[in-house]
């Protein structure tokens, strides 16, 4: 059975959406990020980053980790690469042509929009948006965003979905990416598209239990 090591408060989102698309049989094993804690080392803490079990698993101390049978696997988006391809029927790609393009995004993503969607998010998040610092941070963040949603928007108003024309593991693993800036208003203002297009995929039943999830742990 597919393991999944990680909570909903953290990269493990995008797992967790999609294999709740699949409606997959799973085992999930919340491990909770060390930072969050007083002391992750204590006997009482939770299961954490650091706790030695999970460090066996993951040395690197990072989650989400994914176990399938011998593989064990990390990086949230290469987890869902994978469960996509071996399970995920018409969520993954039909064709070496459709992996390449999921792939293309995916990377795109990580290296163009999560970085300063983040950070948008942590300048909310900290209550200071209306400070000088936090003002100068969102600049920056809007800045850095602006082309890469400017191409994500438009190629949604073309093509809809991500890859392919139907909804799949590219649209969950941009989606959550995009999500954190979501919130911020001038950064999405010229993109009406990704506005409309977020909006439909989280009426989606497999990401409102995941969003459950979240708000159900501790913030």
């Amino acid at each position: 059975m597919i393991e999944l090591y990680g909570v909903a408060r953290s990269r493990a989102s995008r797992n967790l959406w999609l294999l709740g698309e699949m409606g997959a049989g799973y085992r999930h094993v919340p491990v909770i990020q060390a930072y969050r804690l007083a002391d992750p080392q204590s006997p009482d803490a939770p299961q954490n980053t650091l706790s030695p079990d999970f460090l066996k698993l993951s040395p690197a101390g990072a989650i989400p980790v994914m176990r399938d049978g011998d593989l064990t696997l990390s990086e949230s988006i290469a987890i869902n690469i994978y469960l996509a391809k071996a399970y995920g029927g018409d969520l993954g790609p039909h064709t070496p042509a459709e992996e390449a393009l999921m792939l293309q995004w995916a990377l795109y993503g990580a290296s163009s929009i999560e970085g300063p969607a983040v950070s948008i998010l942590y300048v909310y998040g900290d209550g200071k948006a209306e400070s000088e610092a936090g003002a100068a941070e969102l600049t920056v963040a809007r800045d850095k965003l602006r082309r890469p949603l400017a191409v994500m928007n438009a190629h949604l108003a073309a093509e809809k979905f991500m890859v392919g024309g139907r909804f799949t593991v590219a649209d969950i693993n941009m989606a959550e990416m995009i999500r954190y800036a979501s919130g911020d208003a001038e950064a999405m203002a010229p993109c009406p598209t990704i506005s409309a297009w977020l909006a439909i995929l989280h009426e989606r039943p497999a990401f409102k239990a995941m969003w459950a999830m979240r708000l159900a742990e501790p913030a």
